[in-house]
């Protein structure tokens, strides 16, 4: 490493070269004099090699005097600009436009392509039947051989010889000798211009001649020359007279847009009311009046305040006040920005057989048939196993300590039980949702579903807490996709393969084929899949908020290498799809009927693709069900109809035929004797006579009432689940809304107790853990958390971090706003904005530009290892220091 000091060196103006050709055939070469060319026929504008990467202008002008095509080469990209129209590599693109090698953008009344590569424009002006000016801007000097009509930088060429040499080959065109010619409105205007050009007058006056001969009607023609002159004068006398002398008019503005001679090139809009890009100029341009921006939301060029503009999300416009909610936040449209509150919904790892979605959403497709470990944690782990035959899962295993569920064969099991309906342990909450799905929640922090019919999946919530210690296929949740792949050795591998594989336990049964082994299999799977892209078909209203591609493709291979019918494993596809969405609460409709895939429930029961489970089974009207304090997700299956109960063997039933259940047993409907104390069993309910005597304000508990848990009556286990595998002992315990604590008295909830390193407080009372104050309520600790202070970077090939610490990745190639204070307020003190600049001959990021504007008074730019000052009331440089070097 090598580090220069320079010394502080003071700039009048930016060093640039710009060649220039306008009217008829007028050019303005790098270096020289101006000269004319009359000609049909194409030539080289300019072209130049830099680092292996080629770029060229080359044109043709029409009989009209206009240029009718016009072709620009960047690194191999070619746009071609002709009948008004842009087209990049063959095809017709609409502005802005945005490419790894260049960008176009419409820049007051021009249009302009700024190379990522070089600093490196070309400008144009659109007229009717063609362009009339257009010039190429090299912002820096190269060192390197250049050729066409512009010539070189450094060196002035001869008229014939840039001429000769830039014409390319073409039989049916002709070069034409000047017409020598006198012109009445040539001649008055160079009368006055003596002043100012002085001895270039007659030069200016000859290209006047040459230019304006044939075309004296054609304003497009002559208008661009008085103007380059008349702005080369730059005299307010000047200024005042050539237009009427010459007759040019004013450019005219569309709609309620207003010319200015020197405007902002990037009007104010409802998208983006502040444009301050640090290339901006001063240019013509149609702006609004003043306290109006540009309406881009709606059709024609109308001009609205801001707190008028719309908003739009997923093609649709939303006005000023206008508000759209989703499950997992609302959004409401002030002044054409979206406020949304904080986003509810918890990210998911999902296994759907083959194909992963990682916490972080990297998405990859398993490569052979194993035993793997999905995800796994400080104390818990979660396995899956593949069939050997088909490529659907086998079975699902949850370590949770020394507990251990199953999941196979559409049943769930613990210690050797099937889990019916509910079941609850140290550790675990496990229910049924409905025929088809599964839910746990455990208190590890790890909360999962299983779906086990037709065939299993998994989708697991993003843990609580604990994120630096996650691993397995599922990734490390920390919010950041280049590290998904971690392997079991803590090495990033830089391929699904080696780390899927790294996580498999013992002996694989094969490998799960990447392509289709079955032709038929494969004609049925891209006629079929292909509902899920139909613009207008029944998953369309999806489409803005999840891409297709992913599912289609995944529903391509399910179907080709299927061990079961092609028409489950098409439904299954669907599937995956419409569960995507409805995570985001966007519902799809009755899909199942419109594409053959419904599903036929058991007995009695009823489907849905809104299955509730609170309160929905005859074991539930026995006590206060748990489940409803659960915030758990509707799923799709079969279960009762409400306003009836789920029974012992399966069946819908009503209230009345409910049967009873007690910590103990089951008792049918009617009267029953438990434990020597009289009972009946009613609507489901057990009600019992109590049979103690309870003194010291204690209550008398009767075990057969239903599942009661003793310990739950304790400011210890406030806030911890139900725990059903406690033994209920009947007898005197603290009565109801009272807890015993941690001193062995009954209080009040209010009153309860907490307990911190083995010592027992107050309620009121505060202790210090880390950077967090926590306060005892309610037997609960309460905790603040003192705030950190943020840091927001971005490095590498589009790698984010905000200031609250959340990583993304993005990967455009426009100018954008890192972060500014002004939010919509015009007295904000600075703003920092970033520019990937892409390396030559591949999309990766080599460099990057950073504008930091201060106070609006200067603008600093950090660019191809400079450091730049701009005073906005004039451009000044000051280059730093030049940056160290690495090798």
């Amino acid at each position: 490493m090598t580090t220069q000091r320079w010394i502080l060196v003071f700039i009048f103006s930016l060093a640039s070269d710009t060649c220039r050709t306008f009217g008829s055939g007028i050019v303005q070469p790098f270096k020289g004099e101006s000269y004319y060319v009359r000609s049909d026929c194409p030539f080289t504008l300019t072209s130049f090699t830099v680092n292996r990467g080629e770029y060229s202008v080359t044109i043709r002008r029409g009989r009209n005097g206009l240029l009718v095509q016009v072709e620009i080469i960047i690194n191999k990209v070619m746009t071609l600009l002709q009948n008004g129209h842009v087209v990049v590599q063959n095809k017709s693109v609409s502005l802005p436009y945005d490419h790894t090698y260049q960008h176009i953008v419409k820049y007051g009344i021009y249009t302009k392509l700024r190379s990522s590569l070089l600093p490196f424009t070309v400008t144009w002006h659109n007229v009717d039947g063609g362009i009339n000016s257009l010039w190429v801007t090299l912002e820096s000097e190269l060192s390197t051989d250049m050729c066409g009509l512009c010539g070189k930088q450094n060196l002035a060429g001869h008229r014939h010889e840039l001429i000769r040499d830039s014409q390319l080959h073409d039989l049916r065109c002709k070069t034409r000798d000047p017409v020598l010619q006198k012109n009445h409105v040539c001649s008055q205007f160079f009368r006055k211009t003596k002043s100012c050009l002085q001895d270039n007058n007659s030069h200016f006056h000859q290209l006047c001649r040459d230019n304006i001969f044939g075309f004296e009607n054609s304003h497009e023609v002559f208008c661009p020359f008085f103007q380059e002159v008349a702005s080369q004068c730059n005299q307010s006398r000047i200024n005042r007279f050539w237009r009427r002398l010459t007759r040019c008019e004013k450019p005219s503005c569309p709609g309620d847009l207003i010319y200015e001679k020197k405007g902002p090139a990037f009007i104010p809009s409802c998208s983006n009311p502040d444009p301050a890009p640090f290339y901006q100029e001063l240019t013509e341009t149609c702006v609004c009046p003043r306290d109006k921006v540009f309406n881009n939301h709606a059709i024609g060029h109308h001009c609205i305040p801001e707190s008028s503009c719309s908003c739009e999300f997923a093609g649709k416009s939303y006005g000023n006040g206008e508000i759209r909610s989703s499950k997992c936040q609302s959004c409401t449209c002030h002044g054409g920005k979206w406020r949304c509150s904080e986003n509810l919904c918890h990210r998911k790892c999902v296994i759907e057989g083959q194909f992963v979605t990682t916490f972080d959403g990297k998405q990859y497709v398993l490569p052979r048939k194993c035993l793997y470990v999905a995800s796994k944690g400080p104390n818990w782990m979660i396995t899956i196993q593949f069939n050997q035959k088909g490529l659907s899962l086998r079975k699902v295993m949850v370590h949770l300590s020394k507990e251990l569920f199953v999941f196979k064969n559409s049943k769930v099991v613990f210690e050797g039980r099937e889990i019916m309906e509910f079941h609850q342990t140290d550790h675990a909450q496990v229910y049924w949702l409905s025929s088809m799905f599964v839910q746990v929640h455990t208190t590890c922090g790890i909360h999962f579903q299983i779906q086990l019919s037709p065939e299993i999946q998994l989708f697991i919530d993003t843990p609580d807490k604990s994120n630096d210690k996650i691993k397995g296929l599922c990734g490390n949740s920390n919010s950041d996709t280049t590290d998904d792949f971690t392997a079991n050795s803590g090495i990033i591998e830089n391929s699904a393969q080696p780390f899927a594989l790294s996580w498999s336990l013992g002996h694989c049964h094969g490998n799960i084929p990447s392509n289709c082994t079955n032709r038929e299999n494969e004609n049925y799977a891209h006629e079929k899949c292909a509902v899920l892209h139909q613009p207008t078909g029944m998953f369309a209203k999806c489409h803005p908020h999840i891409p297709t591609d992913y599912y289609y493709t995944a529903c391509i291979q399910r179907i080709c290498n299927t061990g079961r019918s092609r028409r489950e494993a098409l439904c299954i596809g669907l599937a995956s799809y419409a569960k995507a969405c409805d995570g985001l609460g966007v519902v799809i409709g009755d899909w199942r009927r419109n594409t053959g895939c419904n599903l036929k429930c058991q007995k009695n029961q009823e489907f849905s693709y809104n299955m509730h489970t609170c309160n929905r089974t005859c074991t539930s009207l026995s006590g206060h069900d748990i489940r409803c304090d659960m915030d758990d997700d509707p799923v799709e299956g079969c279960g009762c109809p409400e306003g009836t109960y789920l029974n012992q063997g399966q069946t819908c039933s009503p209230k009345k035929e409910c049967a009873c259940t007690y910590y103990g047993g089951i008792a049918d409907p009617g009267p029953v004797v438990i434990s020597r104390q009289k009972c009946n069993c009613e609507n489901g309910v057990l009600s019992c006579l109590p049979d103690c005597d309870c003194k010291n304000g204690k209550v008398c508990v009767s075990c057969s009432e239903g599942p009661v848990n003793i310990v739950k009556k304790t400011c210890d286990h406030i806030g911890k689940p139900l725990d059903t595998s406690e033994t209920c002992e009947s007898g005197c315990y603290c009565p109801d809304h009272q807890y015993e604590d941690h001193f062995g008295n009954c209080v009040s909830l209010d009153e309860c107790t907490c307990v911190f390193s083995g010592k027992a407080f107050r309620t009121g009372q505060q202790v210090n853990s880390r950077c967090k104050t926590c306060t005892c309520y309610r037997g609960m600790w309460q905790c603040t958390e003192k705030p950190c202070p943020g840091q927001c970077q971005v490095y590498g090939d589009g790698h984010y971090q905000t200031f609250d610490s959340k990583w993304y990745r993005f990967s455009g190639q426009c100018l954008y706003t890192l972060v500014q204070d002004s939010c919509g307020n015009k007295k904000g003190t600075f703003s920092v904005r970033v520019e990937s600049v892409p390396c030559n001959q591949n999309t990766l990021t080599c460099s990057r530009n950073i504008i930091l504007k201060l106070q609006g008074k200067v603008t600093l730019t950090l660019s191809d290892m400079q450091v730049t000052r701009r005073l906005h009331k004039g451009w000044t440089g000051y280059i730093l220091q030049q940056l160290p070097t690495f090798c």
